[in-house]
């Protein structure tokens, strides 16, 4: 008899709960039972018999895919839930007949492009360690920046008693006070940028995401939302792919 199992942390990602990682720690605080039962990490469920619970209630199975690509203002928490009763990313896409959840992190004071799925698949290819799938941000500096500290970036800045990955820098526009830079990175760190140009003495004025991978923004504007293609879709699971090979 064929074993119909998956681990449950896969199945929660893929009926739009959250990603795995996040489904991991809704298990370990033991928000998660399984036939009435506490659910632990490495547990297994078949889809078709187990009836699985998060904070009471029942998982509802999502058989459409939905890739969203939202654009995030500044002041908007990325979850889909917020205790503190702050704007969450998820209000800004109620309008969904679906439960997405956020790919990845863009933090409370950022803004710009950020993905949204309930795929797990998808949601972890994109945002797996291993992945190095580029994100290209608009930062806005002051009060200036030296080609030393911009050869800082290209080479890496220890972080935690870590080294970053080296990450592309290059200024579009200065003035009096104030730089625009362009910022490739290809790890995902909380607050890396922020936290690189602080370790530089730099302070971060404004930090918009405007791509990820070949997938950029556009005109898209704040507070709206529209569906991938297919072809962007595509596009972002072969960078993903891509990234892991590189290794």
């Amino acid at each position: 008899m064929p074993d119909n199992r998956i681990r449950l942390q896969k199945y929660m990602a893929d009926n739009g709960i959250a990603s795995r990682r996040k489904c991991e720690e809704m298990i370990e605080k033991g928000l998660v039972k399984v036939n009435g039962d506490r659910a632990h990490i490495g547990d297994k469920v078949d889809p078709k018999r187990d009836r699985v619970t998060v904070n009471g209630k029942k998982i509802a199975v999502q058989d459409k895919k939905y890739y969203v690509l939202l654009h995030k203002p500044r002041g908007y928490v990325t979850t889909t839930h917020c205790e503190l009763g702050r704007k969450c990313v998820a209000d800004l896409v109620k309008d969904i007949d679906a439960r997405i959840y956020p790919v990845g992190r863009l933090d409370r004071d950022s803004e710009g492009m950020l993905l949204m799925t309930n795929d797990g698949e998808f949601a972890n290819a994109m945002t797996h360690p291993t992945h190095h799938v580029p994100k290209t941000y608009r930062v806005t500096v002051r009060p200036n920046i030296t080609d030393e500290q911009i050869n800082a970036f290209h080479t890496g800045i220890e972080i935690d008693g870590r080294m970053t990955a080296p990450a592309g820098l290059r200024v579009l526009e200065r003035t009096e006070g104030r730089v625009v830079c362009e910022v490739i990175l290809y790890e995902g760190r909380n607050r890396q940028i922020r936290r690189m140009f602080e370790e530089l003495g730099i302070e971060v004025a404004r930090l918009k995401r405007t791509a990820v991978g070949s997938v950029k923004l556009g005109m898209l504007a704040p507070g709206k939302w529209r569906n991938l293609t297919e072809e962007e879709v595509c596009k972002l699971t072969l960078a993903a792919k891509r990234g892991s090979s590189n290794d």
